[in-house]
């Protein structure tokens, strides 16, 4: 039998994404086609909003940390004024790498090529023998820059792209998941600072992006693990539990399991434990919010993926990190709540647990991103299958589409806003 292959180039050769992208199922040509990922990387990671790094990571003046657009070597900067800056690692005489450690403490920055130097702001301080030039300060040369970059609730975003929608337009409802996290610390901030890990996954990254707030997978992929540990949480994923799973808009959606925790009422039940055993972080929650602090303790962290890198599971923070349509990079880190040393401590030792070198959680779902990249490039089928829960998608008060905890609401959401940027006019 032969494969009916779709009509993926239109007549400027570039790939037609409507006969790619259905309201009920994706080509799986979208994972594995080079020329869709160099599409990606200039229509989403060099146009739209992308998460960088977290302000917490730069907390004093002169400080630095390299991060990534994509493929994109990024220096993140903060300046004696104590602005934040985005800053391409790259000479702007012969291309090579400014900035060689992961981080540290400078004002400057100097290229081990030919010696040019440059202030962390980007501009060009010197650069030697400078009488083959005309002379000092006749070059105006840079690093290159981020050209816009916004911070909400500490999370640093930047964009290629001169103009276009600001980072609240973009964020939209999903901003209010960053301050249900901010929320939870006693003095209203999180950081970033117990390290990273990085998982390098041999996957297409949009394979990472779906499977964050798909909950039909957790009771089958993690189902061993929850059994062994006694863990509840496979049980908020289920035809029986309340939780929802909600297209928040602009690729962005959340598994809300708040519905499971208010019906237990328990406060610190979301975090796996109760309050009797984090007593002065409970207390500082409840001397700085009052009557409300119940409502936020029992309610807990978001669970939330940011279109199109950043992922927030309660604990802890995922970035990932496109290299080509078949490989990818995961960075992962615990959340720390600002002011809860008695909590961060567990969200520390938890991580490593799920997501560290040996832990059971992010393995298990790396082996299922893998197997799904070797099955799209299988001849047939050729579809994957994005229908379930559509017949039974409502609408809640806010006007987002819901879903049951699992439906593939998500899924059809980040479909549905990628078809929109892929056929943007430039």
């Amino acid at each position: 039998m032969t494969a009916t292959v779709p009509n993926t180039a239109a007549p400027d050769s570039r790939p037609d994404y409507a006969s790619l992208i259905h309201p009920d199922r994706v080509h799986g040509s979208l994972y594995t086609d080079p020329r869709i990922f160099a599409e990606e990387l200039e229509r989403i990671w060099y146009r739209s909003w992308v998460y960088v790094g977290h302000v917490s990571e730069v907390p004093q003046p002169n400080d630095y940390v390299r991060k990534n657009i994509g493929p994109q070597d990024i220096v993140m900067t903060r300046d004696r004024a104590g602005d934040v800056h985005l800053l391409l690692n790259r000479c702007a005489h012969r291309a090579n790498l400014v900035c060689e450690d992961a981080h540290g403490n400078s004002g400057s920055f100097r290229c081990p090529y030919h010696g040019w130097t440059y202030r962390n702001t980007g501009e060009l301080l010197g650069y030697p023998y400078n009488k083959g030039y005309g002379g000092k300060g006749k070059l105006e040369l840079g690093m290159g820059r981020v050209p816009r970059v916004e911070t909400y609730q500490g999370f640093v975003f930047g964009s290629f792209a001169e103009d276009g929608p600001s980072l609240a337009e973009h964020l939209g409802a999903a901003a209010g998941e960053l301050d249900r996290l901010a929320r939870l610390s006693p003095e209203g901030e999180i950081e970033l600072n117990a390290g990273w890990l990085k998982h390098r996954t041999r996957a297409n990254w949009k394979l990472l992006a779906e499977n964050e707030t798909d909950g039909y997978h957790p009771q089958f992929v993690h189902g061993s693990i929850f059994s062994v540990t006694g863990s509840p949480i496979g049980a908020l994923y289920s035809d029986q539990s309340t939780a929802v799973t909600r297209n928040l808009g602009n690729g962005h959606s959340e598994n809300d399991l708040r519905p499971e925790f208010r019906k237990f009422g328990e406060p610190m039940r979301w975090f796996g434990t109760t309050e009797e055993r984090v007593p002065d972080y409970v207390a500082k929650m409840r001397e700085k919010h009052g009557d409300a602090a119940e409502e936020i303790l029992i309610e807990g962290a978001p669970h939330v993926m940011i279109f199109p890198n950043l992922f927030i599971a309660e604990i802890q923070v995922f970035v990932i990190q496109p290299l080509s349509a078949d490989e990818c990079i995961q960075h992962s880190t615990a959340v720390q709540l600002k002011g809860a040393p008695e909590l961060n401590k567990r969200m520390v030792s938890q991580s490593i647990g799920s997501v560290g070198p040996a832990g059971m959680l992010l393995a298990d779902d790396t082996e299922m991103y893998e197997r799904n990249q070797r099955g799209v490039a299988m001849l047939q089928p050729e579809w994957l299958d994005l229908r379930r829960g559509l017949h039974r998608e409502q609408v809640d008060e806010r006007g987002l589409k819901i879903g049951t905890a699992t439906d593939e609401t998500g899924m059809r959401g980040f479909w549905s806003h990628y078809r929109t940027l892929m056929e943007a006019d430039k």
